[in-house]
């Protein structure tokens, strides 16, 4: 069984972290499979998922570390042909990545005691995204 869900979210972009891991766990919850996978996909080529210990001191890193590797202030050659101002945004996201697969047992996520699962908007400027879920298993 797959099951199929959608995750609206308005974000600020320039680095906006936002925790999904409750909407996740919920999701989880409210569904008749007790252990599978969750899959969550970013449509987008500016979005990016991962996990982090979601406190203030990587909430701050994350954004200073991508900044070393894409600055904003660079010319990109993306910027050349769309003139949007958000190459380093793509590059951003090409290095996190648009989706993340997490494993459930007992209706539990297998996350670490301080792991989070987060979406992190790297436009450069206020988007709503739509971040594409798939449950499946047993």
């Amino acid at each position: 069984m797959i099951i199929q869900k959608k995750l609206l979210l308005s974000s600020k972009g320039y680095n906006d972290i936002i925790d999904i891991t409750p909407k996740l766990r919920s999701y989880i919850q409210e569904i008749e499979i007790n252990n599978g996978n969750i899959l969550v996909f970013v449509s987008g080529s500016t979005g990016g998922l991962t996990t982090i210990e979601y406190e203030p001191g990587l909430l701050k890193d994350i954004p200073e570390m991508l900044e070393k590797i894409a600055p904003m202030n660079e010319r990109y050659h993306h910027d050349e042909t769309w003139h949007d101002g958000n190459g380093y945004a793509h590059l951003r996201a090409a290095l996190i990545g648009p989706s993340i697969t997490i494993p459930f047992v007992n209706k539990e996520l297998q996350l670490g005691t301080w792991q989070q699962v987060i979406f992190i908007d790297f436009d450069n400027r206020p988007r709503n995204r739509s971040l594409h879920i798939q449950i499946y298993g047993e």
